[in-house]
């Protein structure tokens, strides 16, 4: 009998590290990443994403962010794609990271965005879930540079790509929502420069996952 994961060989995605588990995005993992997200990830009066999403209510916030999740899986095509890894530490949802190439085998370079229920903040996840997807990327996908971005204002996560070895690459402000302007934080991180953790990868779904994201 079919698996789910045969009909979607990347629902087969597993990346764990020392203390967490990042895998694709499930219907079932829905109500408990909701959650995650309605008990907090910013201070109410700062707004670090470029889409001020966390603002809806708490229903329609729920339903947006559902159909989000599952426009992404209908653009996944190889070279250009979006992956929403759940993060999981001791089997509860933590938060989700995701990575995005366009045209990858053009620019072999990856994005990146993260974020972390409050409770989980302040203990390292950030930084371990980002070497993961990095680890990944280098390590799988034949990515040569990986870039992300951050409100000036939001050391936290500057703080996880500087330790990481990213590099400021410029700026440029944006406007997430009226009356409130970020600056931006631009980084590159080349895969020379990637300060790899003292710890392995395991990753489970490799083949299957490139043969999705990279066929010609």
């Amino acid at each position: 009998m079919l698996t789910l994961d045969d009909v979607w060989p990347l629902f087969g995605l597993r990346l764990r590290t020392p203390r967490l588990e990042l895998r694709l995005m499930r219907d079932d993992d829905l109500p408990a990443v909701v959650e995650a997200v309605l008990a907090g990830i910013h201070p109410a009066d700062r707004m670090p994403f470029d889409s001020p999403w966390t603002d809806a209510e708490p229903e329609q916030l729920a339903r947006d962010f559902a159909k989000y999740h599952w426009h992404l899986r209908t653009t996944v095509q190889p070279g250009t794609w979006t992956l929403d890894f759940v993060v999981l530490h001791e089997g509860r949802v933590i938060g989700m990271q995701d990575v995005r190439a366009e045209n990858l085998a053009r620019t072999k370079t990856i994005s990146s965005g993260s974020w972390l229920t409050r409770s989980a903040q302040g203990q390292g996840f950030g930084t371990e879930m980002r070497a993961a997807i990095l680890l990944f990327a280098f390590d799988h996908l034949a990515v040569e540079a990986a870039e992300s971005s951050a409100a000036t204002w939001n050391e936290s996560s500057l703080g996880v790509s500087h330790r990481l070895g990213y590099l400021d690459d410029g700026q440029t402000e944006v406007e997430p929502r009226p009356g409130e302007r970020n600056t931006m934080q631009k980084l590159r991180l080349e895969r020379e420069n990637f300060a790899r953790p003292d710890w392995s990868l395991d990753v489970h779904g490799a083949a299957a996952a490139q043969a999705e994201l990279l066929r010609p």
